[in-house]
């Protein structure tokens, strides 16, 4: 919703996250991310590339995330390849840097994997996507290229959960880089290559 708040208002979207949030932990988190991943000096490589950025903070209460992703799209087939993905997370004082790390890379990729492949299928009278082989998720090929975590340590603070901080940061990214490499927004969970073709008219 920031995103298309952005769009109708024409200011980059980071800008007006940063514009109406007042939480200085939030600022610094999209700040980290924006840099990190270079934002302000974004360029498409190609008409069919796309950058898109989301931040939550965990349950309102827990840990501040925020990501950035960039992709192409092949407009004929409706497959997304991730280029690369740039998190920033503050979760208090760091006790276990890895640990964190991995909790997030873990969170980034289960949310690309329901957000792009995830879905129960059925039929008129039961679920038929009973076994890993009928239900789809990422598989190895679809991994992003590049996944990269920054932590902002406070020590001395108190220690917030990091749990699932990524996936909801990371799910909004990757609804707002398929607009942003489309054109189209798109609503229905998982953006599947089919539904993509669709909406793009492919």
């Amino acid at each position: 919703m920031l995103d298309e708040l952005a769009a109708r208002s024409g200011q980059d979207p980071v800008t007006f996250r940063l514009r109406h949030t007042v939480d200085p932990r939030a600022r610094e988190v999209i700040e980290t991310a924006a840099s990190r991943f270079g934002w302000a000096q974004r360029v498409k490589r190609s008409e069919s590339a796309g950058f898109g950025f989301g931040f939550a903070r965990y349950k309102n209460l827990e840990a501040w995330c925020a990501v950035a992703v960039e992709i192409d799209v092949a407009r004929l087939s409706g497959v997304v390849r991730i280029r690369r993905v740039v998190a920033a997370v503050d979760t208090g004082q760091v006790v276990n840097p890895d640990g964190v790390r991995n909790q997030i890379e873990g969170g980034i990729l289960q949310s690309l994997s329901w957000t792009l492949f995830e879905r129960v299928t059925f039929d008129r009278t039961r679920v038929t996507s009973v076994d890993w082989s009928a239900y789809p998720i990422m598989r190895f090929d679809s991994v992003p290229e590049s996944v990269e975590v920054h932590l902002i340590d406070r020590p001395g603070d108190g220690f917030y959960g990091v749990a699932e901080a990524a996936q909801g940061p990371t799910g909004a990214a990757i609804a707002n880089v398929i607009r942003d490499a489309t054109g189209v927004r798109m609503h229905e969970l998982p953006f599947s290559p089919a539904r993509i073709k669709k909406a793009i008219g492919a």
